[in-house]
């Protein structure tokens, strides 16, 4: 597929709304979609089409809890209804965010504005995902509160990389985003666009052709991969809570990587230098990006977006 260099997809982590340490409340939310929203209109004023993908980790793992401490209550809905409630939590937060941000700038008439959409992923049902969960969702707890909560709740928690430990769910691989074609046609009508949220919502194809939602989270770098490859845009950027991708993470010889190429990067992601359900996914993200036939793939600290979408920050992956 022809790429489009003007064509760019910015992957939000989920941490990009709450931050860890952050109590996650309703200013903490608007002053982190407002941060991110400044990166995205500055590309937008230098001629890029844009659109944007995002995490929601911590916020679909908050929106179980609720189920879970409410259920005697009100009967708890269905992990895919979980991920479909943050796409329209986090994409009403960006919509504004950025619509404010354009006004500000004096350039929203010449914008179409924001729009998120409610956005289905394909998952195989035979995927291996099903019986290894990784993929982290909501609070960090303490090791004590970790033995706990597995044991009342029967969650499966696993320590995580960034410190602390909490709950994972299956993350099967993304195949294919259902709604790719009203994304496109937005975006080449002026639209930003806010897509594949959570990493879509999870569901299997029936074999009658029929869709069906199914329990997990989706890691939203590795579907923002299959939207960007669909769409073909010529630049995919990862913005999270780490300045780039790093070799020896931890050691004393730690390294980070700033302009590494596509073998190189499957090289380290092989020795196992990448942690599943932190650094992993955002790696393997990049290298199917760049083999796919993408132009440049980033990975950086969200606080710097616009210094790692103009190459002064953050760690570059280009192909060989």
């Amino acid at each position: 597929m022809e790429r489009n260099e003007k064509y760019i997809l910015i992957a939000l982590g989920g941490n990009a709304f709450q931050t860890k340490g952050e109590p996650g409340t309703t200013e903490n939310y608007w002053k982190n979609a407002y941060r991110a929203a400044n990166t995205i209109v500055r590309i937008v004023k230098e001629g890029y089409k844009v659109a944007i993908t995002h995490g929601n980790g911590p916020q679909v793992g908050t929106i179980l809890e609720w189920m879970e401490r409410s259920k005697d209550r009100i009967p708890p809905l269905a992990m895919d209804i979980a991920g479909a409630m943050t796409q329209g939590w986090l994409g009403y937060l960006l919509m504004q965010a950025i619509d404010n941000t354009l006004v500000k700038e004096g350039i929203r008439d010449s914008v179409k504005g924001a729009v998120a959409i409610v956005n289905q992923v394909l998952v195989s049902k035979d995927d291996p995902a099903w019986q290894n969960p990784t993929k982290y969702v909501g609070s960090y707890y303490t090791k004590e509160e970790a033995e706990r909560l597995a044991k009342e709740k029967g969650w499966i928690i696993k320590p995580d990389p960034r410190g602390g430990y909490r709950r994972v769910v299956p993350s099967p691989d993304p195949k294919e985003n259902i709604e790719v074609g009203a994304v496109k046609k937005l975006i080449e009508e002026g639209w930003i666009v806010i897509a594949s949220g959570g990493g879509g919502i999870p569901v299997i194809r029936n074999e009658d052709g029929t869709l069906q939602g199914v329990e997990a989270v989706i890691d939203k770098d590795l579907a923002g991969e299959v939207l960007a490859t669909a769409l073909g845009v010529g630049t995919f950027v990862i913005l999270t809570d780490v300045d780039g991708a790093y070799i020896n993470y931890g050691k004393p010889d730690q390294k980070k990587l700033d302009v590494v190429t596509v073998s190189e990067l499957e090289k380290y992601y092989k020795e196992g230098h990448f942690k599943p359900g932190s650094m992993g996914p955002k790696v393997l993200a990049a290298i199917r990006f760049i083999k796919h036939g993408g132009r440049k793939a980033m990975i950086g600290h969200l606080q710097k977006g616009y210094e790692v979408i103009k190459g002064e920050s953050g760690t570059i992956v280009v192909p060989d």
